[in-house]
């Protein structure tokens, strides 16, 4: 019962958090379309996309006291099937065959998921993460984690290697760190709360630095990838990385699959491997929207017409440059 409140709860807040992504573009569209261009942090609607944002964290983060991580961290998945939905209705945009195909087997993955998790008990004391962060297979795990975390950092910053795989593979070993600081956390303020103290134990303030430093870090990693890839490759590799990273760690770290039956394991991979198809298939062939936004408003020059640019596109690949046969006409002149 408690493993499906935590279901419930992540399943939610995925949902709100792809609510609140196309609130925040229908804002930032609001505000280009608008005759007098205001910064969008005065905009209420991209506020109340912020607050429904930060509400779905929480829930996340909630969620992981109540339920593995092998099963939370899959569930991300809703928030994209969610968008690719949800935009049909804030940006109108057209239903394509690929997202209720995409969105079909990512449900049957979830269902999957669910029914085959192992059940294990969500009680986590301050001692037992004590001990699970003493246990050899963590310690290993760690280890391992660190020697490829720093293969990876070498080419990020000696050899200037930006390759997408390389980012969000940096984001998912510091992911996997976030994750099981997260449900240490969420777990400890659980039983605080329940009147069994657990916040005068060391382990929960480290739990929390944890926590923080390696998402600081996810972040920046993320958004550089962000920067320099369209989002329709990020969130599909970003998504199967991510959790692959976070199940492995509550595998080996929370000990989740401990007691699970082989089929089980068998139908939670098959499911987790049809999520990842509907995301692909979701995100595939998804065109980038770029908001059309006038370098020169024409309108405040008289006798000028209001037009979208100043100068119009070039197929050229040396815009703004003479072409080699203007260039050649004008050496033999």
């Amino acid at each position: 019962q408690t493993q499906l409140l935590g279901v419930l709860l992540a399943a939610a807040s995925n949902f709100l958090i792809s609510v609140s992504l196309n609130i925040q573009k229908c804002a930032h569209r609001r505000l280009v379309c608008q005759a007098e261009l205001k910064p969008y942090y005065k905009s209420k609607l991209w506020w109340c996309g912020i607050a429904l944002l930060g509400l779905g964290e929480v829930g996340n983060f909630t969620a992981y006291g109540f339920a593995p991580i092998a099963l939370v961290a899959p569930l991300g998945c809703v928030s994209v099937i969610g968008s690719a939905f949800i935009s049909v209705f804030f940006l109108k945009k057209t239903m394509r065959t690929a997202d209720i195909l995409g969105g079909t087997l990512t449900i049957t993955g979830i269902y999957l998921l669910v029914t085959f998790t192992p059940s294990v008990p969500q009680e986590l004391t301050a001692r037992q993460v004590q001990n699970y962060l003493v246990s050899w297979p963590f310690l290993v795990y760690s280890i391992l984690e660190i020697i490829i975390f720093c293969i990876l950092l070498y080419f990020y910053k000696r050899k200037a290697v930006k390759h997408i795989v390389v980012l969000l593979m940096m984001v998912a070993l510091l992911a996997s760190l976030t994750v099981i600081a997260v449900k240490a956390v969420s777990s400890m303020i659980a039983l605080s709360v329940k009147g069994k103290m657990q916040l005068t134990y060391s382990v929960f303030y480290i739990m929390i630095v944890l926590m923080a430093a390696s998402c600081a870090f996810q972040i920046k990693f993320l958004n550089q990838a962000m920067h320099l890839y369209e989002a329709t490759a990020v969130v599909p590799i970003n998504f199967v990385f991510f959790t692959t990273s976070a199940t492995i760690s509550g595998v080996i770290f929370y000990r989740e699959f401990q007691s699970a039956a082989l089929l089980s394991v068998f139908m939670f991979l098959f499911g987790c491997l049809l999520s990842f198809l509907g995301v692909f298939i979701i995100a595939r062939n998804k065109k980038e929207e770029y908001l059309q936004i006038p370098f020169i408003d024409c309108g405040h020059i008289p006798g000028q017409k209001l037009t979208g640019k100043i100068q119009p596109d070039s197929p050229s690949s040396c815009y703004g440059t003479l072409n080699k046969e203007d260039d050649s006409v004008k050496r033999q002149s």
